[in-house]
């Protein structure tokens, strides 16, 4: 801070005896009589402070003062007046003087607005300081958040009630930007934390964690994510955050999976495929000692048995191929409705067994559509099937429909409906009901059924919509053009996506 002073006073001999007082203080005065003289001095000097008589009722003096300060906002500008110019120099100059003070000036008076001035201007010079590192922050701040917001991954930061608190914007893009939302919501479309969470694992031992998991974007999509956690600690050293940042797997899980699957699918089967022989063994037995005995209700009866269990073995073997090898759609035009008949035909014999009611509500009137039957019919008996199987797991009701219903909605769009009352899903279970491998059966399914029936109906250029609620049961509505797209779908391993062949002149060729 520099200790020159600015004096501008007329009466000469009265600055000349401020500046004595204000040498014997350590401070360097310097001396204007004239707003010229006090202009040359102050462009010469570092003073930061000026001691100032306005000279009123002349303006002259006024005008310069507030020139000056505003063009040296820090500048610290002491007033004299004498006490009938006083109310007069508070008017005019208002806050741009630090202190007034009235002649004769006391040596008081002016020791007390000299420290109000230095205080100011250490004040002043502090801010500064502060600005400079301040500026500096928000340097490396906006860096941090860069970093933070390229970073090819999500990332999110939670408190200890799992809600969002901060997340980048590859997470915004994927996810959404819901701050305060709860991470299992978000992620998995949940109601309650997931029973094994790395964050809380992370806040409970205050150790980072990694887990793989499934997590559904916005838009509906699954990814696969390897996600780890690190704990965010405030000054006193206690976590009150946790980080979390996932990356998307997505495409090297489908390209191992291919590679593994016909292997873990075979192997997972063999069992099945053993005791269906094994059945299929006995019902030929049956069959034949019928035969040889003339029995008809035992010919009958080991007869549907042996239908059944070929039945099984086929659909297990036209998963396996269709899973296995990849080929175009086949198409012909056929009777869509003779098709759909079929297909509550397929169905009818296990809803009977197992005690549901089959209702089919079948237009006659739709025509002929272009379809490979063979998938297309394979994926409606599917869904009709698990339907089935909904209501056949359900306890908490007596009475069990399922019902089947085939319509026109437009000249060139078919759609069908598949609703049941059954146990019906939640959420998370509706999102991951297509995914390769996933079942709520147990070892009662493979996880590959609605996964192949959903890719043939995608396949078709169709769409399907689901609606379900636990308890209450579940609607399927499956449409499809009644005509062949221009170009033909190859039927294409997981990993893969869609891979649109030639156009039909080059595959005829």
């Amino acid at each position: 801070m520099s200790d020159e002073i600015l004096i501008i006073d007329k009466d000469t001999s009265h600055a000349k005896a401020l500046g004595i007082y204000l040498e014997r203080k350590r401070m360097e005065a310097y001396m204007a009589s004239t707003c010229e003289d006090a202009i040359v001095l102050f462009d010469n000097i570092s003073a930061e402070i000026v001691l100032a008589d306005p000279g009123l009722p002349d303006m002259e003096m006024i005008f310069l003062l507030k020139r000056i300060k505003a063009t040296h906002p820090k500048l610290q500008i002491i007033v004299m007046v004498t006490p009938d110019q006083f109310d007069h120099a508070m008017a005019e100059l208002k806050h741009d003087a630090v202190h007034y003070l009235m002649k004769p000036v006391k040596s008081t008076a002016l020791d007390m607005a000299l420290y109000q001035a230095k205080s100011w201007i250490s004040l002043n010079s502090r801010l500064k300081a502060n600005e400079k590192k301040l500026k500096t922050f928000r340097h490396t701040q906006n860096l941090f958040q860069q970093l933070f917001d390229e970073v090819p991954c999500y990332i999110s930061v939670q408190d200890k009630q799992f809600r969002l608190t901060a997340t980048n914007k590859m997470f915004k893009k994927d996810f959404g930007d819901e701050i305060g939302s709860h991470c299992y919501a978000v992620y998995k479309h949940r109601g309650s934390p997931c029973q094994e969470c790395p964050v809380a694992d992370t806040f409970e031992d205050e150790r980072p964690h990694t887990t793989e998991e499934v997590v559904t974007s916005k838009s509906g999509d699954q990814y696969n994510v390897i996600t780890w956690t690190a704990p965010i600690r405030n000054g006193d050293g206690e976590i009150t955050q946790v980080m979390e940042m996932s990356t998307n797997i997505t495409q090297i899980r489908q390209l191992q999976d291919h590679l593994t699957s016909l292997g873990l699918m075979i192997g997972s089967m063999s069992h099945g495929v053993k005791g269906m022989l094994t059945a299929l063994d006995g019902g030929i037995y049956q069959l034949e000692t019928g035969l040889e005995k003339r029995d008809k209700e035992r010919t009958d009866r080991a007869f549907g048995q042996v239908k059944q269990i070929t039945g099984r073995i086929r659909k297990m073997v036209l998963e396996i191929l269709y899973y296995a090898k990849s080929r175009e759609l086949r198409y012909q035009s056929i009777d869509i409705a003779e098709m759909a008949d079929k297909v509550v035909g397929d169905a009818m014999a296990i809803a009977a067994k197992n005690g549901v009611r089959l209702e089919a509500n079948i237009s006659p009137s739709m025509g002929f559509v272009d379809v490979d039957p063979t998938w297309l019919q394979a994926a409606l008996v599917n869904f009709v099937e698990n339907a089935i199987d909904a209501c056949t797991y359900d306890r908490s009701k007596e009475d069990h429909i399922v019902k089947f219903d085939a319509f026109e909605i437009a000249e060139d769009r078919i759609c069908f409906i598949i609703q049941d009352n059954g146990m019906g899903m939640d959420q998370e279970t509706r999102e991951k009901m297509f995914t390769l491998f996933f079942t709520s059966k147990g070892s009662q399914g493979t996880g590959l059924g609605l996964f192949i029936a959903n890719r043939v109906i995608r396949w078709h250029d169709g769409s399907i919509n689901v609606e379900s609620e636990p308890k209450k049961g579940s609607r399927f509505q499956i449409c499809l053009p009644k005509f062949k797209p221009d170009q033909s779908k190859m039927i294409d391993i997981p990993g893969k996506g869609l891979e649109i062949e030639k156009n039909e002149a080059d595959n005829k060729k």
